[in-house]
Order: structure tokens, then sequence, then C-alpha cells
């Protein structure tokens, strides 16, 4: 069956918990026809209600930590780490900084609340707001180390918190707990502009609170304002001072900057103005949800427990916004609730009604409910097969039907009949900011069916072609990728790419889905094109059963003799510019086994250019040049030992491995490409004793996406080059073996060690 386009968009922005309710529902019953997208500028969300236990030492950092990419991989949905710049409904378009906008039909925006803290104090290094939570732990972690550094043991290091509500107790009463273990000296802190801690709650609960803060010497400052922070100095409203190493912002919810940029009308608090639907008042079909939302006719504090019981309501109500069935349901807030802060030392205040409690059997019930929600978003077994055929998460649809008719698609044609239509064409490239470079005399800022380089200029000596399906939901990564590989192979000539025209496969769907998906596609290749001042010449586009894009490049040596495969001589040291092991991560990822922080680092290696590492190689006179790509590097190698007429000593311990592979390796994970890329082991000596030797030698076999350069160069030059790329940020290249005269008929790689 044939993958169809999804005619519908819903998006969410943030992955908050109610937002994530909404995913957790769609992996068990996805809506038909709708391609869900989520937006996080990280790649994995922070469980609020394990922050301050993870802070003390009583949960390991993964355990409050839901791994976006493993909870989405397998689902069809879109997931974007990007940060969002604003949303206008009126469009029904999402904005970024570094991207283009996406389209929704429906969106919902959960991005949370940021500490009100003032201007002067933000871009202060020892000032640490406690949001962003996925960052905090590891930002307080940097700040302490400092600043036992730097005072050493002359005296405690002073730890000012701001802000005794909720966050601010439960905060200080773990990092004490946390530092205590550590043998840090420290002293802490909490002040408070108001009468006392934890306002709104009951007099109970906040004796309980306070006689604990005595007991572990917290100091306590109330009806006090921080006015300036200076030479590690806090300055109160009162006139005095106070010493602070570090400074930790936990005050009340403010909106973040950025819901400025969302033209949607806001509250008097400057949230978002919902409806008891969740629903905006601005009549759009947009939902605000958890802190980023104000509701109108029933206030409610900005706290998690608000957020985890909209979930369900959220899902009702874009369930039937997007069906056009029913009235939207309304959220009925909670009027009491279970109230738990962890103090750090397997105990908890517990305040539930009238009744307040600090003792074991509140931190247990609290680990109890923390660990029940974080199982049902860690649940990362690979769903079930959906009938999806292709990556885009359009493959699992049922076919589209046009707008204006109810009968399905006439049945398509293969051959030329397959061609995507003009109408999507023409829209998808006029949105492209392309602009025809002076080597181009016809492009595609004056369309033709073929392109017309300026022959005046010299005629273009160097012709590639690369073409993959789609490996990630992200269709502009996708797109950037794409043009990095095709390009790679042109620049590991030494040579400079002029253009490239574009192919691509589109599932079949509605003009406008097929638009979409080919502009955002499109843009990621001519974002990459342009950062070489090269252009796109034109492409073809068909359509077919999954995802697919490439590239035909053309570029030219400027007359200079084109680096190759075939130059290596005996002495030559060999260097690898990236890591390896991006097939391995991706075949873990359809598992749903590689981690979020393993798929950042792959997704970084990627979009690194080769362009600046081969113009390096040919500085420091490199005898042979190629890129790592699908063949893995045995394989890429072994092209060059062939051309070259020689052997090579390969360092398996030598050899950079991207975070997470070889974990992988160890669970027997590997990509479908791999035994194709065995064919060459015969010449490949392998080691026998060290298991951990095996585990590496198999990455050797790895296929490549976006793949480094591995570049021969004379002895004298080695160390000038690896310290040249290292400088220009390839941190990760470094020699990884030696030419050798050849010994035997044919070239062999000796990887014994």
């Amino acid at each position: 069956m044939k993958a169809t386009l999804a005619s519908r968009d819903l998006v969410l922005v943030g992955a908050g918990h109610t937002n994530l309710h909404v995913v957790r529902m769609w992996r068990m019953q996805p809506m038909p026809d709708v391609q869900l997208t989520l937006v996080s500028p990280f790649g994995s969300a922070t469980y609020s209600g394990m922050l301050p236990g993870t802070l003390a030492g009583l949960y390991e950092p993964h355990e409050m930590e839901i791994d976006l990419h493993r909870f989405t991989s397998g689902t069809g949905i879109r997931l974007l780490i990007e940060e969002v710049t604003g949303l206008d409904p009126l469009k029904r378009e999402v904005s970024f900084a570094d991207r283009p906008p996406i389209r929704f039909d429906v969106a919902s925006i959960g991005i949370g609340s940021v500490p009100s803290i003032p201007e002067q104090f933000a871009q202060h290094p020892q000032v640490l707001s406690i949001k962003p939570m996925a960052t905090f732990r590891l930002r307080f972690q940097s700040q302490i180390e400092r600043a036992v550094h730097r005072i050493g043991k002359q005296r405690p290091v002073q730890i000012g918190v701001v802000g005794a509500g909720a966050a601010g107790v439960e905060v200080s009463l773990c990092l004490e707990a946390s530092i205590r273990r550590l043998g840090i000296d420290a002293e802490f802190v909490l002040i408070d502009s108001g009468k006392n801690i934890l306002r709104g709650y009951l007099t109970r609960t906040i004796y309980l609170a306070r006689t604990e803060l005595e007991r572990r010497r917290i100091q306590v400052r109330l009806d006090e304002r921080v006015t300036n922070f200076e030479n590690d100095q806090l300055l109160l409203s009162g006139g005095e001072s106070l010493g602070a190493d570090i400074v930790i912002w936990a005050t009340s919810a403010a909106p973040p900057d950025v819901l400025e940029q969302f033209q949607l009308p806001k509250s008097d608090d400057g949230f978002l103005s919902v409806r008891p639907t969740l629903q905006t008042t601005g009549d759009h079909p947009v939902f605000a949800v958890g802190d980023t939302a104000t509701l109108v006719e029933n206030r409610i504090p900005k706290a998690g427990v608000y957020a985890v019981r909209e979930g369900p309501i959220l899902w009702e109500n874009i369930r039937r916004t997007l069906s056009g069935a029913g009235e939207l349901v309304p959220y009925k807030p909670q009027h009491g609730f279970l109230s738990l802060l962890a103090t750090g030392d397997g105990r908890a205040i517990g305040q539930y009604k009238s009744l307040s409690i600090h003792n074991r059997l509140a931190w247990n019930w609290k680990d109890y409910l923390d660990r029940k929600f974080m199982r049902k978003h860690q649940d990362y077994e690979p769903m079930s097969d959906r009938g999806m055929s292709s990556p885009d998460a359009s493959a699992r649809q049922k076919p589209a039907t046009d707008a204006s008719s109810s009968s399905p698609p006439a049945m398509r044609c293969n051959g030329c009949g397959s061609k995507v239509g003009t109408e999507v064409l023409s829209a998808a490239l006029g949105r492209l900011d392309v602009r025809d470079h002076g080597d181009v005399l016809v492009g595609l800022g004056s369309p033709d069916d073929v392109a017309i380089l300026n022959a005046d200029a010299g005629l273009p000596d160097l012709l590639s072609i690369d073409f993959f399906p789609a490996f990630l939901d992200d269709p502009y990564l996708v797109g950037r990728v794409a043009a990095l590989n095709a390009m790679s192979d042109v620049w590991a000539t030494g040579g400079r790419v002029l253009g490239a025209l574009a192919i691509v496969t589109l599932p079949e769907g509605r003009p406008s889905a097929q638009e979409e998906l080919l502009y955002q596609l499109l843009a990621g290749g001519v974002r990459e094109l342009g950062d070489v001042e090269a252009t796109l010449l034109g492409g073809h586009t068909t359509q077919g059963p999954e995802l697919m894009i490439g590239f035909s490049i053309v570029g030219t040596t400027d007359g200079k003799p084109p680096l190759t495969k075939a130059g290596l001589k005996p002495g030559d040291h060999l260097v690898l510019t990236k890591s390896l092991g991006t097939g391995i991560l991706l075949a873990g990822h359809m598992q749903c086994l590689t981690h979020a922080a393993w798929m950042g680092a792959m997704i970084e290696s990627m979009l690194v250019s080769n362009v600046g590492a081969a113009n390096t190689a040919r500085e420091f006179a490199a005898t042979a040049l190629t890129d790592v790509t699908g063949f893995g590097l045995a394989g890429h190698l072994m092209e060059m030992l062939d051309a070259s007429r020689v052997d090579a000593k390969l360092d398996l311990s030598s050899l950079p491995l991207l975070p997470g592979v070889a974990e992988l390796v160890s669970l027997g994970v590997r990509s479908s490409l791999d035994p194709g890329n065995r064919h060459v082991s015969p010449r490949v000596m392998a080691p026998s004793d060290s298991h951990e030797a095996r585990g590496v030698f198999d990455v050797v076999f790895d296929p490549q996406t976006s793949g480094g350069l591995l570049i021969g160069v004379p002895a004298e030059e080695m160390s000038g080059l690896v310290a040249e790329l290292r400088d220009s940020d390839l941190d990760e290249a470094r020699v990884i073996g030696e030419v050798l005269p050849m010994a035997g008929d044919e070239p062999t790689v000796d990887a014994r060690g």
C-alpha cells in the first residue's frame, strides 16, 4: 500500500505534561488523516516532580527524563528539536529562528513559565534560573565546581535561593542534602519578599517546613527583596548585603519572553488567555495548557498537578476540533490536591486538605506517584506496525480526498505519470529563497528544462549524485543532511560546488500537503547550498511509496588537480575527521533504543560540513582523500587501498565513536547494510582477543550518513593537519592508521592491534 500524506496538521508546541498526554494517547490511537508534530527545544523532557529528588541524589538523572526521540520513534509523530520564536494564528504558522515556519490546522501551546527574574540578573553567570529544568542540574553542578575550586577551604560556599515558595523550599532542602553528602562545606540562605514561606499553604505545613529549614541551618530572610548582585554580594531592599557565590532564582511564575511573539490574547499576567475548554480566547483553533495558560473564568495556581489533569481534556477537545464532532468539553480544576515536597533525606512534607505530615511515608507516597507517572511516559517499546512503509508520519494515513470531492483520487500512473503536479512544484519552489549566482545563466531564477552555466567561467568538471530514503521524520533536517552528504563527494576531490539538481519522491496526498513537505525538504537543501555559495539549479519530483531525497551535484576544481583515492604511499598516515556509528544509531532509533543525547550528538555530527576539512587536507599536501559514507570505513578505505595498491594498518583503539554506539553494538544492533558492507571482510584481519576491540571492529562496516573524510597525509604533515582540523572545531579528528607496502597479491587491512 502506498503512503499517503495527511491532509491536516496538529502541532504541539512544548513537551510539558499536558502535551505529552496527547503524545501518549496518540501512540495508542492515532487520529486518521492527521500529522502530529511535537516541537521541543530539548530531546528530553524533565518531569518537574522528580527534579528535587534528583538534585538530592535520590534518583539517577535519567529517571526524571522522558526521552522524546524514543517516545515518538515508530509512531509517525514528527519530532522537531527547535526553539520556537512565534506563532501566527491567522497564517496558522509556528515560526523558528533557524528554519522555515511550519503550518498547523490545530495547535496546543505548553511551554511552561519562567521565574520572574529581573533583567539585571538574567545574564549573570552565577545566577541560575530554576528553569529550564532540563538543564538546571548541569548548570548548578558546573557552578558549584567552580565555586569550590575558587574558594578552596577558605570558607563555606555561600548559596542564596530567591523565592520561598514550594520550588524554593524544596530545592533548598534537596541541594543542602546533596552537598552535605558530597562533603562540601556550604551555607544556604532562603530569601523571599513575603511575610512567610510557602504562601497559600496550611499553617501546620509552614511550621513543618520552617522547622526542617532551621534543623538544616538554612537561614530564612523574609520581607526582603534582592535589589542587586555584584562582587559575590546580594544587596537586599533593607540595605543589608549577603555573601553569595551562587544564586538560584525560584520566584513566582512569569511568562516566557517568547509569548510576546505569539499573536494571541494575553491575560493581565502576561500568559495566554484561555476559556474553560483550554482554547485561547481569540477564536482560533489554538489551545494553551499548563503554566502557559491563564483560565479567565477560574484562575488557578501555576502548578504541575493542574497540567497533568488537563491532559485528558486537551486530548478530547483536539479530537473534537479536528473531527468537527460535538461541543468542546470544559476543564474543571480540582479544588484541592495532594502536595508533597521532598526534603532530600528520604522524607517529604505532605499536605492534603487539613492534614500536614513530614515523614518517610509521605516520601514513599510521592515516590510511588512520581514513578507511576513516569512509567506511562518511559514506555519506549516499539509501537506495533500500523501500516507504515515510510519514515514519514503520513505513511500510515488513509488515501486522502480532494477538498472539493468525497471521491478518492484517481489511480496514479508510474513512469512520467508519477510526477508531482505543476501546482505543487511551482508553489513549493516559489517559497524558496533561491538566487542564481554569477556562474548560472539559467536556473530557478528563470526556470527552463535545463540549467545553463556560464561557459566563459570554465566548464564544470565534477559531477556526483546521492539519493536516499528519509531517515528521520523532520523533512527540513533531512534536506540539510541530504545536501551535505551529496556535496561531500565533490569536496573530497578538493573541488567547489557550483549547484545542485534535486531528486525527490513524495508520498501521495493533497497538493497542499505535498507542497509543504517538498518546501521543507528543499529549504533544508537550499540552506546548505547557500552556505557554500552554490545554488539549487532545478530537479525532478515524482510520487512513490516513501519519502526520498537526493541531489545531483555540479562542481569544479577551478583548474587544480583533483584529489583522488589513488595517491596513498607507504609511510602515509590515515586521518579520520568525524566519529563513526550513524548507521548503528539510526538502526537503534528504529528499535526505540537510541537515547535522546545520542540522537542529538549524531545529528550535530551529520550537520558538520566537510568543505573546511577538504580545503585543509589540500593545504597539508594530502596524498589521497575520500568521504566515509554508505560503504563504511572498511569499504571506503579498501577503495583507497585498491586504487593505490598498498596495505594499511588500522588502530581500532583510535577510532572515534559517536556517543551510544558502543552500547548499541553490545546489544547486537546493526544497520541493515552492515552484512553487505562485510564483503571486504576477507581482506580485513580482525582482532581475536579483546571483546571490546571486536565491538569497535564491527563499527568499521557501519554505513555512515554525512560521515567524515578519510585523508592520507605524509608523516611529516600529520601533526599539523590534525591540529588544524581540531582548531576548526573538528574535535574528533585523529590519526587512525598507517599505510604500508602491499605484501600480497591484493591490498589488505591489518586491524589486529
